[in-house]
């Protein structure tokens, strides 16, 4: 075999092995989906990768808004009670005695979103987006719900597997953790259970005219939720 025979055999094995190289890289790049969007990129969408939400003015009014977090891919948070879903009250109680069926507080509807320590709540017209870090700065920063305009600056964490929220200037607590399938919120001495209806990404609820859906004040005059 003569020196330039084994020259154009082994370019020919290296020609071989770059053509194998690429037929792998092909064989393994991401599909993409009708969106547009690759599965590789679905899949590493964490929660710091999609924008705060907010109240828009005025509240959201009848068009419950869309799912904020429908997106993220991030495992929940280590201590986090899975919360997710639609929840809908179906008993509630001042001071430890049970409201009456008319009590607007068993209208109450609520999504809560969560992706990793990032828990959106939506109910009552308002977009409440938090991360439970404990820090003021990730806490919930827009309106109340009462009157959509008076500003809330909230602290969240999560604590012994509760999600705990703590307005800024204030000794109060609202408080939501799960009681096997209920989900269990408390501020101000109200208790309201609730069951899930449904995923995150469910309608809400269809409730009667007389009995429009609303969220209770989560604190004293404003609305942490």
């Amino acid at each position: 075999m003569t020196r330039l025979t084994t020259i154009l055999l082994l370019l020919g094995l290296l020609a071989a092995g770059s053509s194998a190289c690429s037929s792998g890289e092909a064989d393994s790049a991401p599909t993409t989906t009708e969106s547009g969007k690759t599965e590789a990129t679905q899949a590493e969408v964490m929660a710091s990768d999609i924008p705060v939400a907010y109240t828009p003015t005025g509240g959201y009014g009848q068009n419950f808004p869309a799912p904020v977090l429908a997106t993220c891919r991030e495992p929940l948070a280590e201590g986090a009670p899975d919360m997710r879903g639609m929840w809908q009250a179906v008993a509630a109680e001042k001071d430890g005695v049970p409201l009456p069926p008319d009590s607007k507080a068993l209208s109450t509807f609520q999504r809560i979103e969560q992706c990793g320590d990032r828990v959106t709540i939506t109910a009552g017209g308002i977009i409440h987006d938090m991360r439970a870090d404990g820090t003021e700065l990730n806490g919930v920063h827009d309106v109340a719900e009462f009157d959509y305009s008076t500003p809330v600056n909230v602290v969240a964490s999560f604590e012994n597997g509760v999600h705990v929220l703590r307005p800024i200037g204030t000794p109060l607590e609202v408080t939501r953790e799960r009681s096997g399938e209920q989900l269990i919120w408390n501020y101000l001495g109200t208790k309201i259970t609730l069951e899930r209806i449904g995923e995150a990404d469910a309608p809400p609820p269809t409730i009667s005219p007389e009995s429009t859906p609303t969220t209770p004040p989560t604190s004293a005059g404003s609305g942490p939720n």
